[in-house]
């Protein structure tokens, strides 16, 4: 990894010195005071953190060429204010339960992973055709208006689909800019660069095996949750906590105990969305109701409630899933579907069970700093119960 802006000083701050003068909330994501999201003030240091990033990336867009500015408007739009901050959350706290300190420079690490997240994110609303990610339009269609509303030649849709993937890629060129300048000594880094080059490998792999599935038509149950291990799950959880605990030194054990919380706390953590892309409320999820359905996402809930099927609710499944045009009426028929053949029902049975299975593994015997461990298992009821 080379960075391509000047590091920050590795001089640390206080932890009450990190509010930004200018930070927003999220209004799409908020975190409640008592929100394990909050703790150390870990959200609003990692907004800090990337708010800055971007400011530094700025000029060096601006030195190639003052018509990329809406690319740089676009990731601050996408990035800044937005998101609950999760996966740098785990980071952090896997640092912390490795027996790292607090510091700035920890924080600044994990805030790379938002640059990856959103890398994943913008490629995925291209290949799902999504129109809008956290209640505004997704990135792709963004350029599309642009080229459209600037009278420009050729496609709008084409000019933005290619635009959306040409920022999503800046995003993980800068999340290895953002990791290396963070002001960790180098030998932490050269420790954590295989754990962070086998996270992204991963989630590329499972987002074509996402992408397959839906080429064939999906699958089982368990083909379902393959994609979700590695296209969400790993990169969501296991994948920060060794992140973190790697650049701190963790002890083969921790990372282990890492791996035995991870894993299934990541895999719950992508039923959930599964259900909430499904039976989520649009004004708390900022997407349309039962968009993920005419996204024809095959999802474990897609797959369970196939499996449970009679031949009439197949055949509706199989005629409406993956529709762009649905409307309401075929939302609700879907959902009926998934509710009457007990395919809900059973997700639901896996979440508890892979929450048990992760809390299990951060008991009080855990190789784990208790502080943290504390934490990270607040971590795994807020990440399993959420509603957005």
């Amino acid at each position: 990894m080379t960075p391509s802006a000047p590091a920050p000083s590795p001089t640390r701050r206080s932890r009450e010195s990190a509010s930004h003068p200018n930070a927003r909330k999220d209004p799409t994501a908020p975190a409640a005071p008592d929100s394990p999201l909050n703790s150390a003030d870990l959200r609003a240091r990692v907004e800090h953190v990337l708010s800055d990033f971007l400011a530094r990336q700025r000029p060096v867009l601006d030195a190639i060429s003052p018509d990329l500015g809406p690319l740089a408007d676009a990731l601050a739009d996408f990035l800044l204010d937005r998101g609950k901050r999760l996966r740098p959350a785990f980071c952090y706290w896997g640092w912390r339960g490795a027996g790292g300190a607090d510091s700035e420079e920890i924080v600044a690490a994990a805030a790379a992973l938002e640059l990856l997240h959103a890398c994943a994110l913008i490629h995925d609303d291209v290949m799902d055709g999504s129109d809008t990610r956290r209640g505004q339009p997704a990135v792709h269609r963004r350029f599309a208006s642009l080229h459209r509303g600037s009278g420009w030649a050729g496609d709008p849709a084409a000019f933005g689909s290619s635009a959306a993937i040409l920022l999503g890629n800046l995003c993980l060129i800068w999340a290895d800019n953002l990791l290396v300048s963070a002001g960790l000594p180098a030998e932490s880094l050269a420790a954590a660069t295989p754990v962070f080059d086998q996270m992204r490998v991963e989630l590329m792999a499972g987002q074509y095996l996402d992408l397959l599935e839906q080429a064939l038509g999906g699958g089982s149950v368990e083909r379902a949750l393959r994609v979700a291990r590695y296209k969400s799950a790993k990169y969501t959880v296991e994948g920060p906590l060794h992140l973190g605990g790697t650049l701190a030194g963790a002890t083969r054990q921790t990372l282990a105990t890492y791996t035995g919380y991870g894993i299934p706390l990541g895999e719950a953590f992508q039923l959930r969305d599964d259900i909430l892309g499904v039976f989520g409320d649009p004004q708390v999820t900022g997407k349309p109701a039962g968009d993920d359905l005419r996204e024809g996402k095959r999802t474990v809930l897609v797959a369970a409630a196939l499996d449970r099927a009679n031949p009439r609710q197949a055949a509706l499944v199989r005629r409406h899933l993956g529709d762009p045009h649905l409307d309401d009426v075929g939302v609700a028929a879907l959902r009926e579907v998934m509710v009457d053949t007990g395919g809900l029902r059973y997700v639901e049975s896996l979440i508890e069970e892979f929450a048990g299975q992760s809390l299990a593994a951060i008991g009080d015997r855990a190789p784990v700093e208790p502080s943290a461990r504390e934490v990270l298992r607040t971590l795994a009821v807020a990440a399993t119960t959420r509603h957005e």
